[in-house]
């Protein structure tokens, strides 16, 4: 099994309010842990952002969480998430073009 370290990385610049943003969707035959997750409000007004896991069904990491203008929230805070293949990981914004995305994964093979 061959461990492997990536960042997914999502500009959300041209991005509507309120559409799912998928980020990352593990591939056929891997499984990947979350081991960091950033969100960075790239505007000059406060948003909220939301996190999903779709895993068969989607569930909410986190709902509306309040990003002040110019700040990053970073969700993870020690935890880990692990997703098997065909899972995906969702954000969402409160408005438009304003939400840039960092998760930090390891893929195993």
């Amino acid at each position: 099994m061959a461990n492997t370290f990536k960042n997914e990385v999502f500009n959300g610049s041209n991005i509507t309010a309120s559409t799912d943003m998928s980020i990352y969707t593990a591939p056929s035959g891997t499984t990947t842990v979350v081991i960091g997750l950033v969100l960075a409000n790239t505007t000059s007004s406060q948003i909220t952002a939301s996190i999903k896991l779709n895993a068969g069904s989607i569930v909410y990491l986190v709902k509306d969480i309040p990003i002040p203008s110019g700040s990053s929230f970073e969700y993870m805070g020690g935890n880990k998430i692990v997703m098997e293949t065909g899972n995906s990981l969702i954000v969402q914004a409160s408005a438009a073009n304003s939400l840039d995305t960092v998760a930090s994964i390891m893929e195993i093979t």
